[in-house]
């Protein structure tokens, strides 16, 4: 019998390693990384002056790289069991230029994954840009797009390009566009009309991709500066709530269940929001992917460091700067993560 039992246990190991071996997970995440500017004052427009060593925020070589190393540390952490060596891809913004990405992706707690940058120049106003991490091992770029976002009757308008970066994951075709919408500034009400505008944008960018390649997966990842349930996520971008009943060309959107239990990515004044979304296309739904990558779970990556342990602002992101103050923290933002799947 124990022979027989022994021999049962062995055969139920083998086929539990056959169904594990059967699928590839890639993680797809999305961070602000508040502020990460350099050192150095060169932008013409002086927009950069308070991330000087002479500036506001007395933003020298020390607080520079330990603001790098704090958020190489983070990326670090986000690993799992079927991904080990962290997300194949990372949306971030709030980026000055390309050299502080360089920079990250070789700080220590992550150089070994050898990410590789895709980076592009925005007008932006306060000199901010979007960029893309990823791991050349699982992704392989093969087209870069960058997309401006124009206000009719506004020609002074000016925001972060929404960058797209089509490439090969798991064998198959998907292209991440990744945004920082126009802020509140002004009132959420009162600038409303500037999200959805951007909103209509990333709907417009995806239409254009799938009149090329129908069944393509389509990733609207970013900062979106509004909760799954604003008009400009729900209405226009037409992201639902519920998976069950999204079309191809539609968008499901994970995050809207997880705000209604109160869990959001960054908080102000005793409230969450949940503005760091990774809204994902029906053709990256299980129903929908016909043997395709699929879309299956989302997680805001809240790890206990990330977070303030003092005064009103504990359990909220841990930042840089609060009131003036450096607290040589990580960003005002939790990063987000979701999880494909792919049948091997």
């Amino acid at each position: 019998m124990k022979r027989i039992a022994l021999s049962l246990l062995i055969v139920a190991l083998a086929c539990t390693s056959a169904v594990a071996q059967k699928y590839a997970s890639y993680g797809v995440a999305f961070y602000n990384l508040e502020n990460l500017f350099d050192t150095i004052p060169n932008n013409p427009l002086g927009r950069d002056l308070e991330f000087t060593p002479q500036g506001k925020n007395q933003w020298g070589s020390k607080k520079y790289w330990n603001k790098i190393s704090n958020l190489a540390n983070a990326i670090a952490h986000m690993t799992t069991t079927t991904t080990p060596m962290g997300p194949a891809i990372i949306g971030v913004s709030e980026i000055e230029n390309k050299s502080v990405l360089d920079d990250l992706v070789k700080a220590a707690p992550i150089k070994k994954w050898m990410l590789q940058v895709v980076h592009h120049d925005s007008p932006d106003r306060r000199g901010v840009d979007v960029g893309l991490l990823y791991n050349p091992r699982f992704f392989r770029v093969v087209d870069v797009t960058n997309h401006t976002l124009v206000i009719p009757g506004y020609e002074s308008f000016k925001t972060r390009d929404q960058m797209c970066v089509t490439g090969i994951l798991g064998g198959d075709t998907i292209s991440v566009i990744v945004n920082h919408w126009p802020s509140r500034l002004g009132g959420q009400e009162q600038s409303s009309y500037l999200r959805e505008a951007a909103a209509q944008l990333s709907k417009d960018i995806a239409d254009s991709l799938w009149r090329i390649r129908p069944n393509q997966g389509v990733i609207i990842m970013g900062d979106l500066n509004d909760d799954p349930q604003d008009k400009s996520c729900a209405k226009v971008l037409g992201a639902k709530k519920d998976a069950r009943g999204v079309k191809p060309h539609e968008f499901y959107n994970p995050w809207w269940k997880m705000i209604d239990k109160g869990i959001g990515t960054l908080a102000y004044k005793g409230s969450w929001n949940l503005f760091d979304q990774i809204i994902v296309s029906g053709t990256l739904l299980k129903d929908n992917a016909d043997g395709r990558i699929y879309y299956r779970k989302c997680q805001v990556n809240n790890f206990e460091f990330l977070k303030d342990t003092e005064g009103n602002r504990q359990g909220y992101p841990l930042r840089t700067h609060s009131g003036g103050v450096w607290l040589n923290g990580y960003s005002d933002h939790f990063p987000t993560e979701i999880f494909l799947l792919k049948e091997m």
